[in-house]
């Protein structure tokens, strides 16, 4: 079974990128409903095989494949941000190396990343991710939780574009979100993760 992650910093820490209301409905309720969505589907799955019933596992799989998406990307975006003066600014170590000979220049990774996070279609998220087969980071983009992955590849930094990441502070203005985002990301964090994948 799931559970919601404590935050790694207080809910107003994040201001002026992101408010402590948005936040907290973020992480409280909408993180929390992915896990309370994969935990029941757990419980059916459980009941379905103790009982022998016959379920619908097509539907089921895609909805637990959903919830689970949905967690592990939220738990993934929470260790990805950090208070402003903490996070934001350039990487430095590994990753800023493995940025600079994939990308030519954080700039340039930057841009791209950042239209991966606008153009992303309907509800998603914009990814970094890195698979030793292949050696080199790479963009993503992921509908849902659960489309367009490149599976087995580690998610090094993941930016969540689905409007309730940002509409109390941003309405509908997910351009103006994913700026923000540039202020809080929390660098430390990612290459540490992409040194347990080199």
């Amino acid at each position: 079974m799931f559970s919601l992650p404590k935050l790694p910093y207080d809910y107003n820490a994040l201001a002026p990128y992101m408010s402590e209301e948005q936040l907290k409905l973020h992480h409280d309720k909408h993180h929390q409903a992915y896990v309370n969505g994969a935990n029941a589907i757990f419980e059916k799955l459980d009941k379905a095989r103790k009982e022998n019933l016959d379920i619908d596992m097509k539907a089921t799989l895609k909805e637990l494949s959903f919830h689970i998406g949905g967690h592990l990307l939220h738990s993934t975006f929470w260790d990805n941000l950090a208070p402003p003066g903490k996070g934001g600014g350039k990487p430095g170590g590994a990753i800023a190396d493995a940025i600079q000979k994939e990308f030519g220049s954080f700039e340039r990774f930057k841009k791209e990343f950042t239209q991966a996070a606008t153009s992303v279609e309907g509800s998603g998220w914009a990814a970094l991710v890195v698979q030793q087969c292949v050696d080199r980071p790479l963009i993503m983009q992921i509908e849902k939780h659960n489309v367009n992955v490149y599976p087995a590849f580690r998610l090094l930094m993941v930016l969540d574009v689905w409007e309730h990441a940002y509409y109390v502070d941003y309405k509908n203005d997910r351009a103006k979100f994913v700026e923000g985002f540039w202020n809080l990301v929390n660098w430390d964090y990612i290459d540490k993760t992409y040194k347990l994948v080199k």
